[in-house]
């Protein structure tokens, strides 16, 4: 369906058309007064190398959004095929920790085992975007290992496999 960016739009129509972009699935976790929580977030981006920062959002109206606007240090994990999972008990909950093997960091954040990539930041600043938040990272700490990413695309997950197409 092509819409002219004038009318109003069909918010279903338009997520329809976003979701043409594939993205990669992460869980982003932090460390709260009442303990750690983590969240599943899609909407993970690299944003600078110098210096190294990335970006991630989350919905103004979701339950956890204050607890992670709040905290100062995150570690966003980029799951690994075999993850699916724990990215759906991260959708559910604000605690499934219990069911994933963990460490915590200096920061207190917990760091979860067997992800493609974790990146261990500190928040740098925040900025309103329309019905989210975006929150602007640096990387304090990061590692990453071969593999298949989970990844989102056309509303449904899927397994993102590395392809040669030169």
């Amino acid at each position: 369906m092509t819409q002219p960016a004038t009318q109003a739009v069909d918010t279903r129509d338009l997520r329809n058309a976003l979701g043409r972009f594939a993205t990669g699935v992460t869980v982003v976790t932090a460390v709260t007064p009442t303990g750690p929580i983590g969240i599943t977030v899609n909407s993970f981006a690299s944003v600078s190398l110098e210096p190294a920062l990335v970006s991630f959002s989350l919905a103004n109206d979701g339950g956890r959004t204050k607890a992670f606007l709040d905290a100062e240090h995150y570690a966003i994990h980029v799951l690994d095929a075999e993850q699916l999972d724990m990215c759906w008990a991260f959708v559910n909950a604000i605690d499934a920790f219990e069911n994933c093997d963990h460490a915590t960091n200096a920061h207190g954040v917990p760091v979860i085992s067997g992800a493609l990539a974790t990146f261990e930041c500190r928040r740098s600043a925040i900025y309103p975007g329309g019905d989210h938040s975006i929150v602007l990272a640096e990387i304090d700490r990061y590692h990453w290992r071969d593999g298949d990413a989970l990844g989102f695309f056309g509303g449904k997950m899927t397994a993102i496999r590395a392809a040669n197409l030169q």
